[in-house]
């Protein structure tokens, strides 16, 4: 990330005060993003529906909230119920050079991008990658028999038409300060929360709409054993490594865990390299999934990844089939 975008990132999270300097172009992005929204939805602009059930998970503001982990949580609960899922996605920083492009058990995050290989890993289920969301979801469903698409991000591509939206937000940050970029966070302004169908909040408990995240267990990245999320496991002293867009919430859950923790924190969607990780050789690393897809061709048998899973709210699953059987 540019130097110019974190000062901008620390500015929305204090609330400088010269962001108000900011808010003409904040309406002109408004009036924007507006008049695009319209004309999609006059029919000036085209629209690709597939003839299968299109699931949206998103979210309104700039940065990570939890998408992955909820797409990767309702694919398997869609799974249980005996329902084929495909996913589609952008793939961020995907170089495989054409497009759509298939994820596959050779694929790397350079191809794909990390959060689709993620994905795939943890699902298995048929993923593309494609900067056109309309392109991959037709790629999948002319190679595969799917019974519902779901799309990882996307609710601002209004080119394809979806059947059910869901907004994922941080409990903690919410809306911030509920100005849209460049003044704020927002991608669309708040009110565009009224017209989906689903807001969840990770890291908040209620019952019906909050995502809470279990910590299943450490995988080490050489041999992929599993241990228990305890100090015990791998010892008290580490290096907590993440390349996430809210990395505190990361180095957080270890710390209150009893982990002594010395932190290692890198952009959103950061390229790494041996050299990132050999100099951290002394004590145990532990990371985000998302960074150990990047990591495991060159990690050394010291570098572990936490392991979690999203507790959703039992009725999202239940809407999704729902939509599958209508």
């Amino acid at each position: 990330m540019p130097e110019w975008q974190r000062g901008l990132v620390l500015a929305w999270n204090n609330g400088a005060w010269w962001l108000w300097l900011l808010r003409p172009l904040e309406f002109l992005f408004r009036a924007l993003a507006a008049l695009r929204r319209q004309l999609y939805a006059n029919g000036l602009l085209s629209i690709y529906r597939a003839d299968k059930p299109v699931v949206i998970v998103g979210n309104i503001t700039v940065g990570g909230t939890g998408k992955t982990p909820v797409v990767i949580a309702l694919v398997e609960a869609l799974k249980a119920r005996g329902i084929a899922v495909g996913v589609v996605s952008r793939g961020h920083g995907a170089s495989a050079g054409v497009f759509p492009y298939e994820v596959s058990g050779t694929s790397t995050s350079a191809d794909c991008g990390d959060e689709p290989l993620l994905i795939y890993q943890r699902t298995h289920c048929p993923c593309i990658v494609a900067p056109s969301r309309p392109v991959a979801v037709r790629a999948l469903l002319e190679n595969f028999t799917v019974d519902v698409v779901i799309s990882d991000d996307g609710l601002q591509h209004y080119a394809l038409a979806r059947d059910l939206e869901i907004a994922v937000l941080d409990a903690r940050m919410g809306v911030g300060s509920g100005f849209c970029l460049p003044a704020g966070p927002l991608r669309e302004p708040v009110s565009r929360l009224q017209s989906v169908d689903y807001v969840l909040y990770r890291g908040s408990d209620d019952p019906l709409t909050g995502v809470g995240y279990e910590q299943d267990c450490l995988v080490n990245l050489v041999t992929g054993e599993q241990r228990p999320v305890e100090v015990d496991a791998i010892g008290k002293r580490i290096y907590a490594l993440a390349g996430i867009g809210q990395p505190a919430q990361f180095f957080l859950s270890l710390d209150r865990l009893g982990f002594d923790v010395e932190q290692r924190s890198f952009p959103d969607h950061f390229v790494y390299s041996a050299a990132d990780l050999g100099h951290l050789s002394d004590k145990p690393i532990i990371m985000t999934e998302k960074d150990a897809v990047k990591c495991r061709q060159f990690a050394g048998d010291n570098a572990w990844y936490l392991r979690i899973d999203a507790r959703l709210p039992r009725a999202l699953p239940e809407a999704v089939a729902a939509l599958v059987r209508t």
